[in-house]
């Protein structure tokens, strides 16, 4: 799309607007549509907007986009506006950028009476620019970088979460204590299990169709009331766009059948936590030829343009571990034989690897078991096709391929153990700094001790079983 005065928004050039403008324009003409949300997602991934009055949407928001305070990509999960970041503080005065409209993420959401949502980039109203931290930004920098180098690239999301039987109100209220599961054994694979929720699970699958967030597949899960979700795999920004819809709106389908839904990672140490797997490839520049294929490899068809992207990610997991794993709370999900990896090392068709092979022939894929469901889709795949296309360039080899139980790997890598682990390793590394730039890093280091801080500061009931008599 072009910037904020070019064509594709209609703004007074003579160019035809695009179709899917055009398909919004219609349906608010006859009535189908009354509401649009401008949305954009914030540092935690989370969709944050206006909701527009249709009418006023296409006099006014059409040209302009909507303008929101720059805080919004400066806070922390409170919504408090904590020290430390460069371009939004008390001295900037907390001014305004802009959402620019993308209009191709245009959709119609069916769980919400005559309300459309349009997906927005943040300008700089000044320059015209993108804002280089903005989540969204930065995956659609590293998908440039990928086409510079001859690359498409494709990926699909797996999500895994919980429904609870409280509604968020009442888990507020409970003070989120004492939470409950709608099931109560295990649902992997498990139909009669999973038909208890299969009215709310229907409508999740088919309401997310309709809105052109396309699902193949919902299964149960390890654990009660825990269920996975695979959405269909499409060009890497097209498929972080539907996942931070799909999160959002599976919350919203979900409160509206009066349950609540998480992505945390580990809601309980005795829960099984909840993953976001990333499924990816590379392509040539039409889409239409796998690259990591190659029928002539020696292993599994490996190409070895995969290979260098393997072992990128591979060398750069830990590094960049704050960006997939952005929370206190991602890396207790990191536990032994709990299927989430805690080792950096690859294997075909093992579940106890962090990175996965699967596929044959030109769905010959990686599947990057780490992120969990916690993970802001744009951040997490801009660091995996950074890491990827930083191994290609530095033609990184990725270690012998592990065999066996990948939970009692020796003399490789581990995911660090705790977000201040993964502050330090950040803080240090130079490729990270190559990949985002230092400004981009700076930003999301700020937010992450901002986070640690807060935990670090809080007490917790941890605290008082453990000190309070026996301390």
């Amino acid at each position: 799309m072009s910037d904020e005065h070019g064509d594709s928004a209609g703004r007074g050039t003579g160019h035809a607007a695009p179709r899917q403008l055009e398909e919004l324009r219609q349906m608010v003409r006859d009535g189908r549509i009354d509401t649009v949300v401008v949305a954009l997602t914030d540092m935690q991934g989370r969709l944050m907007g206006k909701r527009v009055q249709a009418e006023a949407f296409l006099k006014g928001v059409v040209d302009h986009g909507i303008h929101f305070c720059t805080y919004l990509l400066g806070t922390d999960m409170e919504m408090n506006t904590p020290d430390g970041f460069k371009l939004m503080n008390w001295e900037t005065g907390y001014g305004d950028w802009v959402g620019r409209e993308v209009w191709e993420t245009t959709r119609v959401l069916p769980w919400l009476e005559g309300t459309a949502i349009v997906l927005c980039d943040a300008i700089d109203e000044e320059t015209g620019g993108e804002i280089p931290i903005s989540p969204r930004t930065m995956l659609k920098r590293q998908v440039e970088r990928a086409a510079s180098l001859g690359y498409t690239v494709k990926a699909g999301t797996e999500f895994e979460f919980y429904v609870l039987s409280d509604t968020f109100e009442d888990l507020s209220q409970k003070g989120y204590n004492d939470i409950e599961r709608v099931g109560y054994y295990n649902e992997d694979y498990h139909l009669l299990q999973a038909t208890k929720l299969e009215p709310l699970y229907r409508q999740i699958r088919n309401q997310m169709t309709v809105a052109r967030i396309p699902i193949e597949f919902s299964k149960g899960e390890a654990a009660p009331s825990q269920h996975e979700v695979n959405i269909r795999y499409d060009e890497v920004l097209e498929s972080a766009d539907r996942s931070v819809l799909f999160k959002h709106g599976a919350k919203e389908i979900a409160w509206l059948n009066g349950y609540g839904l998480t992505f945390m990672a580990k809601p309980y140490a005795e829960w099984t936590g909840s993953s976001g797997h990333l499924h990816m490839s590379l392509w040539d520049p039409t889409g239409k030829k796998a690259l990591f294929y190659e029928e002539a490899a020696e292993q599994y068809g490996m190409s070895q343009t995969m290979r260098w992207f393997l072992g990128g990610m591979m060398a750069l997991q830990r590094e960049l571990a704050l960006f997939i794993a952005p929370n206190v709370n991602s890396y207790k999900r990191y536990a032994v034989a709990s299927w989430a990896p805690v080792n950096v090392v690859w294997g075909r068709d093992n579940r106890t690897t962090g990175f996965r092979i699967v596929g044959r022939g030109p769905g010959l894929h990686i599947e990057n078991r780490f992120p969990g469901g916690d993970m802001n889709a744009y951040l997490a795949y801009a660091a995996e096709v950074g890491a990827g296309l930083y191994g290609i360039e530095h033609k990184i080899e990725p270690p012998a391929e592990y065999k066996g139980n990948g939970y009692v790997a020796k003399r490789c890598d581990k995911m660090p153990r705790a977000l201040y682990e993964a502050i330090e390793l950040l803080a240090k590394s130079k490729a990270a700094v190559e990949i985002f730039g230092q400004d981009v890093v700076d930003h999301y280091l700020n937010a992450a001790r901002v986070e640690r801080d807060a935990y670090d500061s809080a007490v917790h009931a941890w605290d008082r079983e453990r000190y309070l008599e026996r301390g």
